[in-house]
């Protein structure tokens, strides 16, 4: 009988602690501050004559644990709606797909600065081997604040200062 109810003991303390790691392992969820989908709200120009736009065109970036990926034009004014891009001239190709930023990549936080490597671009030189974009950033609930400092290249002077917003 003794042996009965220790061995109902040790399956017992053997399923608890398997519960127990496994909701360990599951459970706790450790996040990054800047991952999520965010989209930008603002953006802060410096320079000679600095200022803020807030008419912000579509755009949206999601990062993951190690990944992001972002969609953004880069465009004041809207782009040529172009029906049939096989009739469109070089102008109309250039205004409509110029304004367009694509890539994803890998992500690096170090202290306050997150770099971004991208594998994929729209860009080709973005995709070049050492190639990187630095910003040195920081959240406060659901905004992102990012300044660009650096690429492969050196500074970045004047740099401009992003504010995005957790969509989710």
């Amino acid at each position: 009988m003794c042996r009965f109810i220790n061995s109902i003991i040790a399956v017992t303390a053997a399923g608890a602690v398997t519960g127990f790691v496994g909701i360990r392992a599951t459970g706790v969820s450790v996040t990054r501050p800047v991952e999520g989908v965010w989209r930008t709200a603002e953006v802060r120009m410096g320079g000679a004559s600095p200022r803020t736009i807030t008419q912000i065109q579509p755009n949206l970036a999601i990062i993951t644990g190690k990944h992001y990926s972002r969609v953004e034009i880069h465009a004041e004014g809207t782009r040529p709606n172009v029906a049939d891009a096989s009739k469109a001239t070089a102008d109309e190709l250039r205004q409509m797909w110029g304004p367009v930023v694509a890539e994803a990549g890998r992500y690096e936080l170090s202290g306050s600065t997150l770099t971004l490597r991208p594998a994929v671009s729209k860009n080709p030189a973005a995709m070049a081997p050492g190639a990187f974009v630095a910003y040195s950033y920081r959240v406060a609930g659901d905004s992102l604040w990012l300044t660009y400092e650096r690429t492969e290249r050196g500074p970045v002077p004047n740099p401009p200062t992003i504010k995005l917003t957790r969509v989710e």
